[in-house]
């Protein structure tokens, strides 16, 4: 097996004359399917073309990084990296970071903030006839007109700032394939705005106010003097993109218009088998040798068994990246990965992770497809469980029981986030089954779930289920200890400054976590990222569904403030105000 070149010199030994496309990523380049540069590279080569990867190239000095290559034959490829620059940069406090897991020896700044925008620009104007191809996470959550909480301010589609060709959102081994067909048979680049998935800068609005099958959102220019017409799109997108067949969208700015064409329908397992399946190395390029690159330390012995999330969380970004629908892949391909990964270096009986977006959703599908069509539910399983999906734990409690009876297997852990909604309240054996199981076989002492908060109205704006339901997953949790003679922990992370949390919720929270005698490590301050329905309440102060008022802590200090509760055991203020919380008020001496 070999490495997708990184340099002239690989290129020379492959016998190219020149790469087919030049793929830049703001990530280090792990050969592995967790690495979304690694994927499309690998995909694309499977096709018949030569890529060429350029990792984390150096834009501060003489751009050499960018130029090293020469041209791609048809067309450059960009991506930020696995995450958001912004995020991987800054805390939800907007401090600098002061490392990044994604690259060698987890050393900071070796991106630039909005990496895509910076790449792009760079290639635009060194090779100005080349088209550029974006894509990623970093682009796809921010094809709309958005907001960028590090500037605070809203933005346009990154289309529009990055000068780029073409945006390819979500997950994009279909039509990063379908745009490299159509660029080799020397169609223009204009030809590609029939690929589904992708998005584009036209200068033609009037053309698609006449369609039936276009909606065309308030413009940025109205959003940026609205919050209200903010509100109305972002509802927009978010009930389309849910969609099974969806129209497409399109956005008006300054004369022009970003169109987002309708996506794909949902990989099929073989499709996605067929993804997984291509000859990656698993390991970091031979460039970084003496080098550890955190990210991949973490998952290099992690299965990633499924793509997309139907929970809807409004402070999650995964289904408006991955999409709503669950892609599977066959117990075939994961069970083959395993045995590839029992080949690697330092591999001593233990899988990671064998998880995903959420680890138990994992061949979970709509009965009936068709009814699907005309839903714009943007949860399948709130605020109830939808009678049209399959939620039955069956086929993963199949798949647990295989790899854990695989020779070789000491322990496959479950490292991904369990969704607890989708088997407590549902009596029956394979629901039952799993959570057994999971017990007994998949953690290493720790479950860790997420109610994310207690108070009922901040669980409703993120489309979580009551804190109730953790208190009964926690009965289950204790019976299972006493049943088995065990000491396993049950971990809750929970969220603080989420909009419609309050201070007086917060200390809701510290009071409930208290009873239930927890002291709380994983936690997190809310970050408003963008293509989220919390982003969208933290901006305009709105919720795009109801069009009520929320309330948004925005201020460090009152940031600061709501983080406090979460470590009450620790805080001498926090601790004083629940003592208070709950002394009565004194009364005065009666007179006389």
């Amino acid at each position: 097996m070999r490495f997708l070149p990184t340099s002239v010199k690989e290129i020379r030994e492959l016998g190219w004359e020149q790469p087919d496309i030049i793929l830049f990523t703001g990530d280090a380049y792990v050969d592995h399917p967790a690495f979304g540069a690694a994927v499309i590279g690998r995909v694309l080569e499977s096709e018949g073309f030569k890529v060429a990867i350029v990792p984390q190239p150096n834009w501060r000095d003489d751009l050499r990084d960018f130029r090293k290559l020469g041209e791609p034959r048809l067309f450059f490829a960009v991506t930020a990296g696995n995450m958001d620059s912004m995020v991987n940069h800054y805390t939800a406090a907007k401090r600098l970071r002061s490392d990044d897991a994604y690259t060698p020896d987890g050393k900071a700044g070796f991106r630039p903030d909005y990496a895509t925008i910076v790449y792009t620009q760079i290639l635009k104007k060194l090779f100005a006839n080349v088209p550029v191809v974006i894509g990623g996470v970093e682009a796809s959550l921010r094809r709309f007109t958005h907001y960028d909480y590090w500037s605070d301010s809203l933005k346009p589609s990154i289309l529009v700032e990055s000068n780029a060709d073409v945006l390819v959102y979500g997950m994009g081994e279909k039509a990063i394939v379908e745009i490299a067909r159509k660029i080799e048979q020397g169609l223009p680049i204009e030809s590609i705005r029939s690929v589904p998935q992708i998005a584009y800068i036209d200068e033609n609005l009037n053309k698609y106010r006449k369609s039936d099958n276009v909606i065309v959102l308030h413009s940025f220019e109205d959003c940026l003097n609205d919050t209200y017409k903010f509100a109305e799109n972002f509802r927009k997108i978010e009930e389309e993109s849910n969609r099974i067949r969806s129209k497409m969208l399109v956005e008006p700015i300054k004369g022009r218009c970003v169109v987002v064409n309708p996506p794909f329908a949902p990989d099929k397992s073989d499709e996605i088998d067929r993804w997984y399946d291509l000859p990656y190395t698993r390991l970091p390029h031979p460039r970084y040798k003496g080098k550890t690159i955190p990210a991949w330390e973490m998952i290099k012995f992690s299965v990633n068994i499924h793509r997309g999330c139907f929970g809807g969380c409004s402070f999650c970004t995964i289904s408006a990246h991955q999409g709503r629908f669950i892609s599977s892949r066959s117990e075939g391909s994961i069970l083959k990965e395993i045995e590839e990964i029992k080949k690697m270096p330092g591999f001593a009986g233990y899988l990671s992770d064998l998880g995903g977006p959420s680890a138990n959703m994992y061949g979970m599908t709509p009965n009936d497809l068709k009814l699907c069509e005309r839903c714009k539910r943007t949860s399948c399983i709130y605020p109830t469980i939808c009678k049209n999906l399959n939620a039955s734990h069956e086929r993963i409690n199949q798949l647990y029981c295989k790899v854990r009876n695989m020779e070789g297997i000491k322990k496959a852990f479950i490292g991904s986030g369990v969704r607890y909604d989708l088997f407590l309240n549902r009596d029956s054996k394979p629901e039952r089954e799993y959570f057994e199981n999971l017990f007994r076989y998949h953690i290493s002492g720790r479950l860790k779930v997420a109610p994310e908060h207690t108070a009922e109205n901040v669980l409703k704006i993120m489309r979580k289920p009551s804190f109730e339901l953790f208190k009964q997953l926690k009965r289950w949790f204790d019976s299972l200890n006493e049943k088995y003679g065990l000491k396993q922990q049950l971990i809750p992370y929970f969220i603080s400054s989420h909009p419609g949390s309050t201070e007086e919720d917060m200390k809701q929270l510290a009071d409930e976590t208290r009873r239930l005698n927890f002291k709380l490590e994983q936690v997190q301050d809310f970050t408003p990222t963008p293509m989220t329905l919390a982003s969208a309440i933290y901006y305009t102060g709105i919720n795009p569904y109801t069009g009520e008022k929320v309330y948004v802590a925005r201020s460090i200090d009152e940031k600061r403030k709501q983080q406090s509760y979460f470590f009450w055991y620790k805080n001498d203020s926090s601790r004083s105000a629940l003592k208070n919380k709950k002394r009565p008020p004194r009364r005065k001496p009666p007179i006389g």
